[in-house]
Parts: structure tokens; sequence; C-alpha cells
């Protein structure tokens, strides 16, 4: 059960780096956003899955099962109150410049 947990774990934290690469690296709030909603929340959920694995049938298992559901309801809500706030405020999408 330890290496399935850690093979869960190593697979989250590297959809978490990616998504740290895409907010480095990607030009606007827009595409950011998109980028990170879908690997942070893969990322989460796999890292989540490998903690509970360790932790085996206990109260903590529940616990975080808890902490994945509210992380799958609520993190498509927060990407796009970030959008939508962006796009309010008046920020423009990046669009490549043509020569």
């Amino acid at each position: 059960m330890d290496i399935l947990a850690i093979i869960f774990m190593t697979a989250g934290l590297f959809f978490l780096i990616v998504a740290a690469i895409g907010v480095v690296r990607l030009p606007d709030v827009f595409s950011r956003s998109h980028a990170v909603s879908l690997t942070d929340s893969l990322g989460a959920f796999l890292m989540l899955v490998g903690i509970a694995l360790l932790e085996g049938l206990s109260i903590n298992m529940l616990k975080i099962l808890v902490v994945l559901i509210l992380l799958y309801i609520l993190n498509p809500v927060i990407a796009h109150a970030t959008v939508r706030a962006a796009l309010r405020s008046g920020l423009k999408p990046w669009q490549k410049e043509t020569p």
C-alpha cells in the first residue's frame, strides 16, 4: 500500500509542478487561471489520494476525503471568480502580435 501511495503522491507532485511552471511561463491571468485550475485539481486529487492511502481506514481518511470534495467544489468557482474579476477590471486577454 505504501508503494501505491508513493506513486499517487509522485504523480500529484508532477502535476503541481506543471501548474507552477504554467503560472510562471504563461502571459496573462486568463491562461494562467486555465492552466492552474486544471492541473491543480488533478495534482491535489492525486496527492490527497496518496495521503489517504497512507492513513488507512481511520477518521483522518474521512477528513481527507471531505477536503477532496470541497476542493472539487471550490476550485472551479475560484478560477471563475478570478477570471471574472479580471474581465470586470478591464483587463484584456493577451493576443499574439501580428507583424
